[in-house]
């Protein structure tokens, strides 16, 4: 399992799998979200901008990537 942590909520899925380098451009994210083949708390997610908070879990492949907010990262 991977933890992704974030400072700021939310953030778009698609970026996520290209942080993640589990696809190689934004483009190639939007396809596979597109295509049916990530999935969001269980349930298979077709939009590309769909928002991600912490707590969030996206699998895509054999990945499973958990979010989680790091307020070390923007502290207030």
């Amino acid at each position: 399992m991977i933890v992704f942590d974030i400072s700021e909520e939310p953030i778009e899925l698609y970026k996520i799998l290209k942080l993640e380098n589990l696809v190689t451009s934004g483009g190639e994210a939007k396809f596979v979200i597109t295509e049916g083949l990530v999935s969001v708390n269980g349930k298979i997610e077709t939009r590309k901008r769909k928002k991600i908070v912490a707590g969030d879990t996206i699998t895509f492949g054999k990945e499973t990537i958990h979010v989680k907010h790091d307020e070390k990262l923007n502290p207030s």
